[in-house]
This record gives structure tokens, sequence and C-alpha cells, in this order.
């Protein structure tokens, strides 16, 4: 269930996620919480019942893409406009179900069209765009990007996205060569921060990590090839690091939902493979890690939360993989002092959940563990 903008709501009695064994009154007034109150501490047996629930922050995703019908782009431009609106909305609403309240696109959506899902379909997801993505047909010189980047800061997007490396559609040996030249890179970061908008770098590794901690980039996505020195790097500069681990380990599996070709299947278990290295450097070095799903078909919008298990897996503690998903992320938006806690005065964006998402098995535990979600903005803040 979720419920929008709750001009006044109270949840007594129940437990903050990463808070062990004090129970709290969370009111909520006019879409933010007003107070948080310790409650009164229970009298006699003070062990776990069935009926205890557990309120998070709204979950952040960085990295995904809500305007993708089909994981090729081929099979998208079969569909008619009607039928890849519907299956938009779906995609909005499927995520806002399983607990995310805000999302960064990674480029295909127009702030447009985010106005017309919430107003249309009612699905109050915050979402921050990019609109489209700069890549292999725009490195073609600083005056046609110039040119490239107005048409994009006319759509209202608010970041920047560059395709600085290739993915996988890319040769193995080829897959971290630069798309742009350093001189374009550069431009394009330098005139985007002009023009006040945030930039996000898709990078596999390579010289292109370098040229996004020299430029002061906020956050590169994937980086499964990140070398130690350059994750210290990441650290020092606040370049900020979004792995987007579950996509990779799904595309890797050829009988997975995505059911890909074997030669792709085979690049994103290398790309599985180097990641939980990546991690652990980061980690090691104090690199801010933000949680990314990569998401784009319908077959994975709702199921946002596996990310965790990833992250889990590769070596964050069920601690900072939260924290990637709420505080952290929120910090890389921007956003971090209205976002990503649940504390005073913040959005009031949550989840319940009936059971402590802290010791959820795993997501599928946690997914079906939802009991409401709580989005504190009115449709004039999104749209």
């Amino acid at each position: 269930m979720i419920h929008k903008h709750p001009e006044l709501q109270t949840f007594k009695d129940i437990y903050i996620a990463g808070i062990e064994g004090r129970r709290f009154d969370v009111v909520i007034k006019d879409g933010r919480f007003s107070s948080i109150t310790e409650a009164e501490p229970h009298k006699g047996n003070s062990t776990l019942k069935d009926t205890d629930l557990w309120i998070s922050p709204g979950i952040i995703d960085l990295h995904t893409h809500l305007a993708w019908t089909d994981f090729d782009h081929a099979d998208q431009l079969k569909r008619d406009t009607r039928e890849i609106e519907t299956m938009q909305a779906q995609a909005f609403e499927a995520t806002l179900r399983t607990g995310v309240t805000t999302v960064r696109d990674a480029g295909g959506i127009l702030p447009s069209t985010v106005q017309h899902l919430v107003h249309q379909y009612q699905q109050p997801l915050r979402v921050e765009t990019s609109s489209d993505m700069l890549g292999a047909a725009d490195a073609r010189g600083l005056k046609h990007l110039e040119q490239r980047m107005a048409e994009i800061f006319a759509t209202g997007a608010g970041w920047i996205k560059i395709m600085a490396t290739g993915g996988l559609g890319a040769p193995t040996e080829k897959v971290v060569d630069p798309i742009f030249s350093e001189e374009e890179f550069s431009f394009i970061v330098r005139n985007a921060h002009a023009h006040d908008k945030k930039v996000l770098v898709h990078t596999w590794g390579g010289v292109t990590i370098d040229w996004s901690i020299q430029s002061g980039v906020e956050s590169i996505e994937h980086g499964m090839f990140l070398t130690e020195d350059q994750a210290g790097r990441l650290a020092n500069s606040g370049v900020a690091f979004v792995p987007t681990t579950s996509i990779y380990r799904i595309a890797a599996d050829p009988n997975g939902v995505l059911a890909l070709n074997p030669i792709i299947c085979e690049r994103a278990a290398r790309a599985a493979e180097s990641h939980s290295k990546a991690i652990n450097y980061a980690k090691r070095e104090g690199v801010s890690i933000g949680f990314g799903t990569d998401y784009a078909t319908p077959a994975l919008h709702g199921y946002n939360l596996q990310e965790l298990d990833t992250l889990i897996d590769y070596g964050l503690s069920r601690r900072e993989a939260w924290q990637s998903a709420t505080k952290t992320a929120a910090d890389i938006l921007g956003s971090g002092n209205e976002l990503g806690q649940i504390a005073e005065g913040f959005i009031a964006d949550a989840v319940v959940f009936k059971v402590n998402p802290y010791e959820a098995h795993n997501a599928e535990v946690l997914r079906k563990s939802i009991v409401s979600v709580v989005t504190g903005a009115k449709e004039a803040d999104l749209i």
C-alpha cells in the first residue's frame, strides 16, 4: 500500500531500522517527519512479537532506466506509443511498490514524461533525470557537444550522462577504451557544471576513471575494473561510485530473466567477477558507494532490492549496504539535508516492514515483508 503525502500520520511503538532495541513514535505532518520520540518502555516481556514493525527511509536507486521497455532498443521500437506509456507507468508503480521512492534515471526518460506519468497515473515517484546519453555518436568535437548539451539542458534534466566506455555490447579487449577524447570529456563536465548540472559517467574502468576524478564529476557508474590506486583517488576527490552490481550477475545467467546470448553472458560474468574486487578497493579506501540497479525491463522493475544482496555478497556489511541506498545515496544526489534519513524535518519518504530489514535473509524475504510505502511529496513537488 502506498501512502501519498500524508497530512498527518503516526506510527506508534515502531522500530527505526538500524537502531537496535529502541522503539519510537514517529509522526508525519504535511509530508515531513515532524516528531520522532522514544516510545514508553515495555513492561515485562520485551521479546519481539509478530506484530512488530520497522520503518526505514525510502530507498534511493541512483541508476535505473524507467523509459526502456526492452533490453534491446530495436525491440522497443516495435512497440506503439500507448503500449510504451503503459509499460512506463507500470515501471513507476513496481518501483514504488518495492520501497524505492526516489530514482535517478540514467538516460531515456524526459522530465515532461515524468510529469505526465506522475499526473496521469498517480504514481508519486521522485525522479531525477538525465534525459539522454552522450555516447559514440556524439564524439564529433566540441561544437557538436555544445549543441547536443544545449538540447539536453532545454529538456530540464538535472544530470548529464557520459557514456565514457563501452559496456556489454563491446568486445572484452576494447571495453575500457575511451569513447571521447580527453578534451571532449573535460569539455562536457565543464559545460555541465557551468550550467549547474551534475554529471554521472558510465565507465567500466581505465583512463576514463582518471578523467572523471580530474574533472570532478559527481559519480562514476559500474566501474568493475576500478584499481586500488583509483579507489584511493576517488575517495580523496569525493567522486562517488555507483557499481550496479546485480544487473551483471543477472545478465551472466543464460537461463535468467534476460536470457541473453552466450557472448553477452560471458562478458557479464567477467564483469561480475571483477566487481567484488572493485567493491573491496572502494570500501577499504573510503569511497562513497551508492545503490543503483541499472534495471530497465518489466522483468526487473520491482526487484530493486536484489542489489542489496549483491553488495553484501561482494563485501559490504548490511549496514553499509543500507546506507548506500539511503543516506549515502541522498548525499550523492545533493539531497542529504532532506532525504535518506528518518529524522525530524526530513521528507517523509519511508518503507514500513514487518521484519527487521537489517536481519532479513535476502531481498525476496524483504520485498515480501513490505507493509506500506510512504511518500512525502506532493504532486506539485514531483512535476
